[in-house]
């Protein structure tokens, strides 16, 4: 059986510095992911699944959910989760808030960056602040992220 080797070096709590930024693809909101989320979330308004319901009520197209958007922040989308493979204990916590509407059709860019480094005896919670921006460069989403991580020398 062969060993899988990190994508990333690895990187442990005191690895990590304040102002790191972890970019994620952006990713433009089909109605084909629409209907992935529907079907994983099991949303059932119409709000988020039927674009004449959407239009008969002053909307351009389907309107994303809420959580469609947070999920843009998935840190499993960038880089992040490779680097603490080896050091990763726990994801402990996230906030979100929903600031603009995003419709099919949006293009979403994401970044998450690390704000705050609370250390611990032999671990310490890495605090990132997320943000999805749509393609008029507007914040349509902001809100947090904590990870549990080890340090190095525990």
């Amino acid at each position: 059986m062969a060993i899988m080797q990190p994508m990333c070096e690895q990187r442990y709590f005191e690895d990590f510095r304040v102002g790191e930024r972890f970019v994620l693809p952006s990713r433009t909101m089909t109605d084909a992911l629409f209907a992935a989320f529907q079907l994983a979330s099991g949303d059932n308004h119409p709000v988020h699944y039927d674009v004449e319901y959407c239009r008969a009520h002053g909307m351009p197209h389907m309107l994303a959910h809420g959580f469609q958007v947070a999920i843009q922040t998935a840190a499993g989308a960038g880089l992040f989760p490779h680097m603490v493979e080896e050091s990763l204990k726990a994801f402990l916590e996230q906030g979100s808030r929903f600031l603009k509407p995003v419709f099919v059709g949006d293009t979403l860019y994401s970044t998450l960056t690390i704000t705050e480094l609370v250390p611990n005896r032999s671990t310490g919670v890495l605090v990132m602040a997320s943000e999805v921006r749509n393609q008029q460069d507007v914040v349509v989403m902001d809100g947090w992220q904590k990870y549990l991580l080890r340090k190095r020398n525990a």
